[in-house]
């Protein structure tokens, strides 16, 4: 998907590989200036270097997306590096293990581990970020949730409340900054094919595993998302055709949650 973006300075949160790195790869493309915050500093580094040797300007930050004090200098950082921010992906997550659970047997620390980055960790990015974009007059904030945000899962917990809350933390945020001219809004993704997804359902055999094929039995094209599917629906987001667009959800699922009848 080609939108201009010549001139704007995006933050990526998460964005060394899988669903992140796809949505750098391509606000990069698309002209913007990229500043890539994840945790690894050797797989961000990395995965920078080989997007700037394309000719983008992009940055490797390494840090905790829960930390304020690690965000109030990445904001700083950014601005002298590459300037005001004008773009933010809020994309940084986890889920469980693959030992999934019902509530009453949930991990407690499992619970306070994913609800600190998913939805703890898009609070305090944003909080740091959105001074600066009110400063230089608005902005685009995107928040990845998940369809497990939309419709209840089983054996989730953590992550289903996470990403509900991010659902309406972002329309929340849509509200309050609005007016502010910050446009907020989310990117459901459906089951999309990374490091994360192989581990919890495709297994090394991607969709031939048993659970793999329950999974996609009920998704109408039969298929897992790519990351770059998700990146296109980023970029239209922050594009300057989506002016008018502010507290949406684009549920990007292959048709899973357009008739869910379910138990998964």
């Amino acid at each position: 998907m080609q939108v201009d973006l010549k001139g704007q300075v995006a933050l990526v949160t998460g964005g060394a590989q899988g669903i992140g790195r796809a949505i750098v790869e391509r606000l990069a493309e698309n002209g913007a200036a990229v500043a890539i915050l994840d945790l690894e500093p050797d797989s961000v580094a990395r995965t920078a270097s080989e997007i700037s040797a394309r000719g983008s300007r992009v940055i490797a930050l390494a840090g905790d997306v829960a930390d304020p004090a690690r965000l109030g200098a990445v904001q700083k950082e950014i601005h002298e590096q590459l300037g005001p921010i004008g773009i933010l992906v809020n994309n940084a997550g986890i889920n469980t293990s693959k030992e999934r659970r019902a509530i009453h047997e949930y991990a407690e620390e499992d619970w306070n581990r994913i609800l600190r980055v998913d939805l703890t960790g898009v609070f305090v990015v944003s909080k740091a970020i959105v001074p600066g974009m009110i400063k230089r007059g608005g902005g685009r904030i995107v928040n990845i949730a998940s369809v497990a945000g939309l419709v209840p899962l089983r054996l989730q917990s953590a992550y289903v409340a996470a990403k509900a809350g991010v659902v309406n933390l972002t329309r929340s945020m849509a509200l309050e900054l609005g007016p502010q001219g910050i446009l907020s809004n989310c990117v459901a993704p459906g089951s999309i094919i990374t490091r994360g997804t192989r581990a919890l359902f495709y297994g090394p055999e991607g969709d031939k595993t048993e659970i793999a094929r329950s999974l996609l039995s009920h998704v109408p094209l039969g298929r897992p998302g790519t990351p770059e599917e998700i990146a296109h629906a980023v970029a239209f987001l922050v594009s300057p055709e989506a002016s008018y667009i502010n507290g949406a959800v684009l549920t990007v699922d292959g048709g899973w949650t357009a008739g869910y009848t379910r138990d998964w």
